[in-house]
This record gives C-alpha cells, sequence and structure tokens, in this order.
C-alpha cells in the first residue's frame, strides 16, 4: 500500500493532494455504503422472538362521515358556499338556490336575478342563475366601482393568505353580447363602501357563446385576511348565465383538493384505512330511499355530480366524492373501507326511534338486484381494466388509470337487524362474495353493539352462519365504561369472524376520557387476534356548526384543534405491530405481581412488535389517581442504544378547546435498558419505541 501511494505522490502532479482526495473519498464512500446498509437492516423484516401472539397491524384506523359540516367548509378545501346554487327548501327552511350569495350592484348598477332551471350543465346539477344587467355606468359621476352581479362569503367568511393562489372558476353562458365580468377578492368595508381589494381579475366572455363553458383566473392576494368574500360583477348590459361556481386555494393536500392542514393531521395519525362516507349518510338517515347516497353520482366531473340533502340537516355538494376519497386512502397508504347501503332505511326514518313497531323502509325484494349491482359496479370502477370495463374506464378518465386495490367492502350501517334486513343483506352478501370471493365483505352488528341486544345477538348469527369475516360494532359509553370493561377478552377464539370496532368513544373530551379510550385500546391490541381493526367517531366537527360531541378533530377556517382524544389514537397509530408480547411487564402494588391488572384496574400495558419495520413499542397507561410503578424486561428484544420516550399527562378534567391547548404529547430520546422499572404518575400515558 505504501509503495502504491508513494508511485502516485511522485508520478502525478500535486500527488499528495491526489491521493489524499482519493483516501478521503474511498473513505466518505465506505461510511455512506456501512449506512445505507446498516438502513437497510433496519427495514428488513425480522423474526419475532418467542412468546409473541399474532394481532392486526390494522388497528387504528379513521372513520369519515359527513357531520358537522366536515366535508363542505371542512376536509373538503373549496372556499365558497353553495357554488351551483342547488340549495333547497328540502334541505332547511328558508334555504333556496340563493343561499349563501346576494346581489350586489356597485355603482348604482342595475339588474335583477332569475333562478333557471332549463338548458342546465347536466340534469344532475340543474339549477343555475341568469344575471340581468340593464345599467352599468356610473350614475351621478360615481366614483366608485361598478358592474352588477354575486357575492359569496364563504363558510363564515374567506380565509386567504397573502401570497397564495387561488383558482377561480365558473361555468358562462353568454345570452347576447360579449361580456366582461369582474371577479373581486375583498375585505368587506361596512354598508355602503366598496371593499378593499385584494385580488382581482377580468374574464372575457366572448359574443355568440351560447353554450356552457368553463372559465378560470387566479387571485393572488395582497394580504392575509378570515373574512373575505368573493363578487363577480359583469361589466355589461345583457344576460349572462352562471353556474358552477369555485374558488379552490392551489395549495392543497397533494394537490388533490383537500383542505392540507386538516387532511395532514389525519396523516399524523397514521391511519390503516378509511370508512366513509358513513353512518347514518349511507342511507340517508332519517329521510328514507329518497336521500340515500348514491356513490355513482359522486364521480365524474364536479358539474355532473348530484349535490344531496345531508341527513345531519345541511348540504353535501359532493365536491368530495367517491373519487376524491379513493385518492386521499392513497395519498395517506391505508386502505379504503366504502359502505353501502342493503336495501333498508335506517330505523329513524320518520321519527322511528321512538317507535316501538318497525320503522324502517325497505327495497322490494324484487328490486334487489339493482343494490347487488351497484356494489358489483363500485368492485370494478376500482380495480377493474379501463380497457375492459367502463365504470374502470371513468377512474382512469378522472385520471387514474391503476387500479385503487379496494380490499374491504362494507354492507349496511348499524341497521336495527329485523326480518327485512337480514333477508336483503343475506341475498346482497351471497351475490357479491359469488362474483368476487378476494373481497372482504364487512357486516354490521346494529346500534348499541353489546351483548343482550337482540340487534347484536342477531347480527351475530348472521355473521356466523355466513362466516362472514368481519362484523362492525358501534357503542358510544361515559369514560366509566372504557375504564372498567373488557369485553374482548371473553370473545370465544377460532372464531371465523372478527371484531371491526367502527365507531365508538367516550363522551366527553377531557383527558380523563382519552385516557381511559387508551387503557380500551390496551385491551383491544391484547385481543388483537379477535378484534382486526377500531376508528373512533365521529372525525371531524366545524366550529359552530357542530351536530355531535365529542369528535375527534373541532376546526374553523384558519386551523384545527386537536383533543387529548387525538393524541392517544395518534400513539397508537404509530405503534402498529404483528405480534403483541403479555409478559414484558408486571405492575407493582397490586397483592401480588400480575402482568395484567385486574378489569377494574385503571392502569394497564401493551408491548407490540413491528417485524416489518424492526421496531418495539411499549405501552402503558395510569387513568387512576395513583402512582404505578412497571417493571419492564425486554431482553428478548435485540434493542438499540437510544428509544424516544412519549408522555401524554396532565389534569383529569384538562381539555382541548379553542381557548387552550393544554395537553400534547412531550417526546424525547432516552438510552435504551432491557431491564428497568418505570414510575407511572397519575393521569399519565407512555410509550417507548426502541429500534431492533
Amino acid at each position: 500500500m505504501k509503495r502504491t501511494l508513494n508511485s502516485q505522490l511522485s508520478t502525478r502532479p500535486n500527488g499528495t493532494l491526489h491521493a489524499w482526495r482519493t483516501l478521503n473519498s474511498r473513505l466518505i464512500l465506505g461510511a455512506v455504503l456501512l449506512t445505507a446498509a446498516l438502513s437497510v437492516s433496519a427495514q428488513r423484516p425480522m423474526s419475532a422472538p418467542k412468546g409473541g401472539k399474532a394481532i392486526s397491524d390494522e388497528l387504528i384506523g379513521i372513520f369519515f362521515e359527513d357531520i358537522s359540516s366536515s366535508a363542505d367548509g371542512g376536509l373538503y378545501a373549496e372556499l365558497l358556499q353553495n357554488g351551483s346554487f342547488e340549495f333547497s327548501p328540502a334541505e332547511r327552511d328558508g334555504w333556496g338556490p340563493g343561499t349563501a350569495w346576494k346581489q350586489v350592484r356597485p355603482g348604482h348598477s342595475l339588474g335583477t336575478l332569475q333562478v333557471r332551471m332549463d338548458s342546465p350543465i347536466h340534469p344532475n346539477n340543474p339549477t343555475y342563475m341568469r344575471l340581468c344587467v340593464e345599467r352599468v355606468k356610473e350614475f351621478y359621476d360615481y366614483a366608485g366601482w361598478k358592474g352588477f352581479g354575486l357575492e359569496n362569503g364563504g363558510f363564515d367568511g374567506i380565509s386567504v393568505k397573502a401570497g397564495a393562489k387561488y383558482n377561480f372558476s365558473a361555468f358562462l353562458r353568454n345570452i347576447g353580447a360579449a361580456k366582461q365580468v369582474r371577479v373581486v377578492l375583498g375585505q368587506p368595508q361596512g354598508w355602503g363602501k366598496d371593499l378593499k381589494l385584494l385580488a382581482e381579475a377580468t374574464v372575457s366572455v366572448p359574443v355568440g357563446s351560447p353554450d356552457w363553458k368553463k372559465y378560470e383566473a387566479v387571485l393572488t392576494p395582497s394580504e392575509d385576511c378570515k373574512n373575505a368574500v368573493l363578487q363577480i360583477l359583469v361589466l355589461n348590459t345583457g344576460e349572462l348565465d352562471i353556474d358552477q361556481v369555485s374558488l379552490m386555494p392551489q395549495d392543497t393536500y397533494k394537490g388533490h383538493g383537500l383542505r392540507r392542514d386538516l387532511a395532514q393531521a389525519l396523516a399524523d395519525l397514521q391511519p390503516k384505512f378509511m370508512r366513509f362516507p358513513g353512518g347514518c349518510v349511507v342511507h340517508g338517515g332519517g329521510d328514507g330511499f329518497w336521500n340515500t347516497y348514491h356513490w355513482k353520482t359522486t364521480i365524474g366531473p364536479k358539474e355532473q355530480r348530484r349535490s344531496l340533502k345531508n341527513t345531519w340537516g345541511y348540504h353535501q355538494s359532493m365536491g368530495l366524492g367517491y373519487y376524491e376519497y379513493f385518492q386521499f386512502c392513497e395519498d395517506l397508504g391505508m386502505q379504503p373501507v366504502p359502505i353501502l347501503p342493503c336495501g333498508v332505511s335506517c330505523q329513524g326514518t320518520n321519527g322511528g326511534w321512538g317507535m316501538k313497531g318497525q320503522a324502517q323502509d325497505v327495497v322490494p325484494m324484487s328490486q334487489m338486484d339493482e343494490w347487488v349491482q351497484d356494489a358489483l359496479d363500485l368492485i370494478d370502477w376500482a380495480n377493474g381494466d379501463p380497457a375492459t370495463n367502463k365504470w374502470a374506464k371513468m377512474r382512469a378518465d378522472a385520471g387514474h388509470p391503476a387500479p385503487f386495490g379496494l380490499k374491504y367492502l362494507g354492507i349496511g350501517n348499524e341497521e336495527k337487524i329485523s326480518p327485512e334486513f337480514e333477508e336483503r343483506f343475506k341475498y346482497m352478501y351471497k351475490k357479491i362474495v359469488a362474483a368476487h370471493p378476494e373481497i372482504v365483505i364487512v357486516g354490521t352488528a346494529g346500534p348499541g353493539s353489546h351483548k343482550g341486544n337482540p340487534d347484536f345477538d342477531n347480527g351475530w348469527r348472521i355473521a356466523e352462519e355466513l362466516g362472514m369475516p368481519i362484523l362492525d360494532e358501534h357503542y358510544y359509553e361515559p369514560n366509566t365504561y372504557f375504564l372498567n370493561q373488557r369485553q374482548y377478552d371473553d370473545y370465544p377464539r377460532g372464531r371465523k369472524t372478527k371484531v371491526y370496532l367502527g365507531e365508538y368513544a367516550a363522551k366527553d373530551k377531557k383527558l380523563i376520557d382519552a385516557l381511559a379510550e387508551g387503557l380500551y385500546l390496551l385491551h383491544v391490541e391484547r385481543n388483537g387476534d379477535v378484534v382486526a381493526m377500531t376508528s373512533y367517531a365521529p372525525l371531524f366537527a366545524r366550529k359552530e356548526a357542530t351536530n355531535w360531541n365529542p369528535d375527534l378533530i373541532y376546526f374553523d377556517n384558519e386551523r384545527p384543534f386537536l383533543t387529548c382524544s387525538y393524541y392517544v389514537q395518534q400513539l397508537f397509530g404509530q405503534s402498529a405491530g404483528q405480534y403483541y408480547y403479555g409478559d414484558c411487564v408486571r405492575f407493582d402494588g397490586d397483592a401480588k405481581k400480575v402482568v395484567q391488572p385486574a378489569k377494574d384496574s385503571h392502569y394497564g400495558q401493551s408491548v407490540v412488535l413491528n417485524v416489518k419495520t424492526r421496531r418495539l413499542y411499549v405501552k402503558l397507561c395510569n387513568a387512576g389517581a395513583e402512582a404505578k410503578k412497571a417493571d419492564i424486561n425486554l431482553s428478548r428484544f435485540p434493542i438499540k442504544q437510544q428509544a424516544v420516550k412519549t408522555v401524554l399527562t396532565g389534569a383529569p378534567d384538562a381539555e382541548n378547546n379553542y381557548d387552550a391547548q393544554p395537553i400534547a404529547p412531550q417526546t424525547e430520546t432516552i438510552d435504551a435498558q432491557k431491564k428497568f422499572t418505570l414510575d407511572l404518575q397519575p393521569y399519565t400515558f407512555i410509550m417507548l419505541e426502541y429500534q431492533l
């Protein structure tokens, strides 16, 4: 080596410098290769040490239902309300096509508005507005703006940021002479005053434009504003038709039309699946079949989708439809779990919740093949080949030629398990399974999924008769239930049907409620061979538009507000794995050391190994008022030298709300030990993460 190096030094100009550069390059390359090798090793799947129990690694998902304005005015990033003029008195008393809009005529311009339904853009979008402009000249040398048109204030104001770009679009149809349309984004300055100008654009609509055409412009506000409005002003006399008006931020989650901060909050949960679109939304809630959610009218171009009354008392534009749901699942690496109705309405139809008899409406069996076909068409749309299937071609035409890889399909949502339901569910189930045995069907155990409930008992009977893969249970209870019950410990092992806990929550949003849910999820992980999936519900609620409490994430136009329960869900979402170890942690302080505390003890633990990512997670929860000690032994695991410790703690009655966010996890890096004792303070959740 020395001779070779000396030879290089003597025969090359600047030989010493060249030699050291060569040597350093080799050393650097070696370090890079070593780091890469260690990284690959860290990601290479490992064998699970003895003593573990195989569990589901899809335990934590999310359930999105359009409740509490979760979609329009929420996750869907559209900033205008009623952009298609389809609001109706059937949705809410006093509503109509002009809801969320107002007529504006600066400069003393004159004109009238007409609600029209002749020759619409599409039969699914029948209503539009005609602007009949009579005068746009300034009156008595009025120095302000001019024009006649419409103004929209969005959802409690339009929130915009300086320098950000917003895409305006509208479908216009010109009845007569050429038109100039001024689009203004501004801040109101009081009655009788022009807006404070934030951004503007002009759209030219040529003469002889009798067909609907989409016009677009980009608006860039000059400053931040929380209460902006959008004005559309026609600057020429004559008639102009307008429909499907939109103002969308360019900066959406992965460019797919969802509000970035809300979508990111969901991504940070690291969910493994998403159930959608409901919930009671699936079968129209208490309104009956006329208001049933049909997936086929929520795909395709936005102007061709059919909006719908939301069962929670407002409007669904369907801008967030099945295509966007599936796209979002792909963006987050989640499995989509769409839920379809099964020919039976909600038992709450027409006030049926208070009735002792049968309140469900049912589809005649002679029509059930239509409902089956909807399910088969959905599978084709999601998974089919565009070259041979018309539904798959629609997916490809929308911009997604590759299949979405649909694995799960839910049939029904917590309907009363009546004889009529059973007949229709079994009919759909058998037909779908025969056509697509690869699809995992998720059934329903009805509302109030507890032993002794007739719906629950009948739901499980049907599941076992059919050999159903997964059954969806729902229950909302006080925190005392989640603190004291461990129902899955008693579920029979070896049963083919697994549990999907599709809707659950403690009935408040304080820290003690979140810890109760965390304690219950530790028991779910312990029973991860029986429970395959869980999802907290509801997911979102808009400030001043909340139909249900508590919810996981509250929000306004500016930001999301994360609850204590959110952080518990996040910790479990981050710590998914395939194996559970129940004997690594023992608590001191009982009559004797025990692996699992008694069912009414308010503390517990879980150790989960992810063999795919080579990570080990130790989770401990103390939802009681007394400190506990946990003796932890991780000797069987080849843990690295450092670990990450995350702590969630506080006063039991503390809660995160719009005014204060006192509860949030605190994370630090610590030295890793294989055997140690950990003090578990009152009202505390701790997670330790190890790299193997």
